[in-house]
């Protein structure tokens, strides 16, 4: 998976289309998502007092949109105080606005927001599955083809985070070990010395596992089977509840139906009567609506996780208790 994703011809270091030709996240499907994180900065903003350096670092930044959208709303409100960083495996896209910075490594030292938007979901890791005498063993695959076959069994250290976050119990039932997720987010939340680090991916949580797992492949917008041959975007959902309680730091955990309805994000069309007497503006309200309401959809992008950790401060989103999702904010689940 590592070698598929990261490696000298793997998918996010090869190809003139980029990820953003092969899915849609978030972060292409509208701008609305741009604003609604410009809103989250400006409540960061005002809880760290309006430092003299505001720093928005993007891990997993793709083609660099999401600095891109944010550059000029930063630009009205934080003026010169805004700092713009780019993290990625990729080269600087071309074109990318000489004032955001581009680099491989997460910068330390950061004062405001560090976002990961569908980042961990691509953190290589491995996959087990319990055999027809309960044994739970590795998955091996080959890279060419995608045949599978069973290996060794898990060693002590996945054996230990499978039992507390991710029982096999049935012949045939599969686990994918989030560890490297739990570390890789630890240390990424750990380059934040005042502020936010918020995580937005697909996932789940202990209660409501997938008993065969979740990975597979993305390719040109289609599913594809998860072949690690480089040709195609190899993912897995992330379990979310393991990741927030590795970095040890307060955090909020919910939908991103509810953190944007709650950041002014809403998919509520305009009156009609408007249609009559602002023509213009009434298609402009329609299209934002269904831009939202793509957005907000529980079944799609909406049931998205949002992982917020507040760094010397306090997370500034709270419980939205008309969410579907029940959100956890203390250390350890329940």
């Amino acid at each position: 998976m590592t070698d598929a994703l990261y490696g000298d011809a793997g998918f996010f270091t090869r190809g003139a289309a980029g990820p953003a030709g092969h899915f849609r996240t978030s972060v292409h499907a509208s701008p609305l998502f741009a604003g609604a994180l410009h809103r989250l900065i400006g409540r960061i903003d005002a809880a760290l007092r309006h430092p003299p350096r505001f720093d928005v670092v993007d891990v997993g930044a793709g083609g660099g949109e999401l600095l891109a959208a944010l550059r000029p709303l930063l630009a009205d409100t934080l003026g010169p105080r805004a700092r713009l960083t780019g993290v990625e495996v990729a080269p600087r896209p071309p074109g990318l606005d000489t004032s955001i910075g581009w680099r491989h490594d997460v910068p330390h030292g950061v004062v405001g927001l560090l976002v990961a938007t569908e980042w961990l979901d691509n953190v290589p890791l491995d996959v087990v599955e319990a055999d027809r005498d309960g044994r739970v063993r590795r998955v091996l695959v080959e890279p060419d083809t995608g045949a599978e076959s069973l290996g060794g069994p898990a060693d002590a250290a996945e054996a230990f985070w499978l039992a507390r976050w991710w029982p096999v119990r049935s012949p045939g039932d599969r686990a994918e070990i989030g560890w490297p997720r739990d570390v890789a987010w630890a240390d990424a939340v750990s380059a934040v010395r005042r502020g936010c680090a918020l995580a937005v991916d697909y996932g789940h949580v202990r209660s409501e596992r997938p008993p065969l797992g979740t990975l597979t492949g993305f390719r040109a917008g289609r599913q594809v089977p998860p072949v690690p041959d480089g040709g195609c975007d190899v993912t897995a959902h992330v379990a979310v509840d393991a990741v927030a309680v590795g970095t040890g730091s307060p955090y909020v955990l919910l939908r991103q139906r509810a953190a944007l309805h709650a950041l002014g994000v809403s998919a509520a069309r305009p009156p009609l009567g408007q249609a009559g007497t602002d023509p213009a503006g009434y298609l402009r309200a329609l299209s934002r609506a269904g831009a939202a309401a793509e957005l907000t959809d529980a079944a799609g992008l909406g049931g998205h996780w949002w992982l917020l950790h507040g760094i010397d401060i306090d997370p500034p989103l709270t419980e939205v208790p008309t969410d579907p999702a029940r959100p956890a904010h203390s250390s350890e689940p329940e």
